[in-house]
């Protein structure tokens, strides 16, 4: 199944799960799974929160991030994938004071 971002309709979202400022983001949901591109710009975040039922693969596009997971900070550039499983917490946070981030993300279901 295609995917093309470009034709599906661009979500901005407010302080997403606490975070700040906007994310921008759009996604595919089938159901089961959230596919997305996402962008935070300069100085915004998805806040902190825990995957219940879920859990969440993000894959660094450009950009400079910091994810705090559970208890630990790991800092993500371009290329780099972070990994959140079900039961555990993070928070996306755009890193530089320059760039954007931008960001692919899946989020099945469990």
């Amino acid at each position: 199944m295609k995917i093309d971002f470009n034709e599906i309709e661009l979500n901005v979202i407010n302080e997403f799960k606490g975070g700040r400022k906007k994310t921008k983001a759009r996604m595919l949901f089938d159901g089961k799974n959230r596919i997305m591109r996402g962008k935070l710009e300069v100085g915004a975040s998805i806040g902190l929160h825990k995957h219940e039922t879920n859990s969440e693969i993000i894959y660094i596009l450009s950009g400079e991030a910091r994810c705090i997971y559970d208890d630990t900070v790991e800092l993500l550039n371009a290329g780099q994938c972070h990994y959140c499983p079900k039961g555990h917490s993070h928070s996306l946070i755009n890193n530089s004071d320059f760039d954007e981030l931008v960001f692919f993300a899946v989020v099945p279901e469990q």
